[in-house]
């Protein structure tokens, strides 16, 4: 029986960040993982793989459509799909191998195999059992289904299939619009599916801002995405070698058929707790399956902590990368804290989408009076350059203390602008501090400026 100061259940983005942050503090660290490869759902079948396919397909797109207006004359590439998930399995590879370093540079045990906790201060893997001070659960998340949905990972799949298809369809119906099934939606669409996108709700990316919405769908039509709204789905059948989806039209009241080579299941995800025998310990749990935790991350046995997908809040590799920082320090005795205020969201589309903080809908609900600075991408000289023109930057501040609140970019490396009014917000920032900032030009970033501009007396360059 090998004794630790702490185990952390799963190796995810959450886990290994959590493990890797114990050992840094002094911590004699072990970590559990079922897992052949360290990196949970994100590295192996989830972040890294999907933005590996949605780069090689962007690279395809960019050939066909734009290499020829700059003067890059020549046939098209065709595609190579074993060559190209070979090269996602091979980013997967680099990350995955790159944890076992830091395990390794770290003193920290990997040990391999499902866990389950029998009684506080123990965790059983196999036959053996290990002691630990603090047992930090973070076995993430796996993907949700519907009734009368049938999941094979061949025809009807998840992200998971998704990303290590036979071949390439040539129809896909996307079962969600949200992220996932927008991200894989649009790699297959670049790769010349017919794809065809169902969702339940009126609006797509639900919860995000009203006005990016409607822009991000249009642009996505333009794409070539199609897109049923308000449609429950009702079941799906096999037949031929194809999925045939029964779905009805809410408003309607109507039933209809779409048949596709394959259907991506992408209606989001539940907590992973499977084996770890919460009922038996008496872990207090909410609605809708997830661990409950305090402001420290302690569940109600004490000792017993739990971070990422499997408790509240957007199931974010990164919000469970900073959940784990946070409870590595509370389990060394410091002060561990996460601003769930300040939680970027991405979705890796082209254009990419990102937003951090209140929504206009979210601040009207509330009350509270407030400004808007919007600055179009058109305005901005290197993304026109770039054929990057579509979208905008949205930036919300306080109407009297100028105060930044929120902020929604869909456009030229949103991922990347939106951590500009991230570190903004968490000093605490006026729109004005942002547009008194020098941006060098030319950069998308100067359309943050100008959006930061908007929120005061208007932008320069519109």
């Amino acid at each position: 029986m090998a004794s630790y100061d702490v185990i952390v259940i799963g190796a995810g983005p959450g886990g290994y960040v959590c493990a890797i942050r114990c050992a840094q503090l002094g911590l004699k660290t072990a970590v559990v993982e079922g897992r052949e490869t360290l990196g949970g759902t994100c590295l192996n079948v989830g972040c890294i793989p999907s933005k590996a396919l949605l780069h090689a397909s962007h690279s395809l797109h960019e050939a066909q459509h734009n290499f020829a207006k700059m003067g890059l004359k020549g046939k098209a590439p065709s595609v190579d799909w074993k060559q190209m998930l070979a090269y996602k399995d091979e980013v997967i590879e680099g990350n995955t191998k790159g944890i076992e370093f830091l395990f390794k540079k770290n003193k920290i045990d990997w040990i391999k195999g499902w866990a389950t906790i029998p009684a506080a201060g123990k965790v059983q893997v196999g036959d053996d059992t290990h002691e630990a001070r603090n047992i930090i659960i973070a076995s993430g998340s796996e993907p949700a289904s519907l009734p009368g949905v049938e999941v094979d990972e061949k025809t009807v799949v998840t992200s998971t299939g998704a990303l290590e298809l036979g071949k390439i369809p040539k129809s896909m119906v996307v079962i969600g619009a949200g992220v996932i099934g927008l991200e894989l939606g649009s790699v297959y669409a670049r790769l010349g599916a017919e794809v065809t996108v169902v969702e339940f709700l009126d609006v797509i990316t639900p919860g995000m801002d009203g006005e990016v919405q409607k822009t991000f769908q249009r642009i996505l039509k333009k794409q070539g995405l199609n897109f049923v709204m308000g449609a429950a789905v009702q079941k799906t059948e096999l037949a031929r070698g194809k999925a045939k989806v029964t779905y009805k039209l809410m408003k309607k009241d109507t039933e209809h058929e779409i048949e596709a080579d394959t259907v991506l299941v992408a209606t989001g995800r539940k907590p992973y707790t499977t084996g770890l025998g919460l009922d038996k310990l008496g872990i207090e749990m909410t609605q809708r399956g997830q661990i409950k935790v305090g402001k420290d991350w302690e569940t109600n046995v004490p000792g017993i902590y739990a971070i990422g997908d499997v408790i509240e809040g957007p199931m974010l590799a990164h919000k469970a990368e900073d959940e784990g920082m946070a409870a590595a320090e509370q389990v060394a005795g410091k002060h561990g804290h996460v601003n769930y205020g300040v939680i970027p969201g991405v979705i890796y589309t082209t254009p990419e989408v990102a937003n951090v903080g209140a929504t206009e809908e979210s601040l009207k609900a509330e009350g509270r009076a407030y400004k808007v600075g919007k600055f179009m991408f058109m305005g901005n000289g290197r993304a026109k350059a770039n054929f990057a023109g579509e979208g905008f930057v949205k930036i919300l501040a306080d109407k009297d203390t100028d105060r930044i609140l929120g902020a929604h970019i869909i456009g030229p490396a949103a991922g990347e602008l939106i951590h500009e009014v991230c570190v903004a917000m968490e000093f605490g920032a006026s729109a004005e501090d942002l547009a008194l900032t020098c941006h060098a030009h030319p950069t998308y970033s100067e359309a943050v400026r100008e959006a930061a501009l908007a929120c005061g007396d208007g932008p320069i360059h519109s």
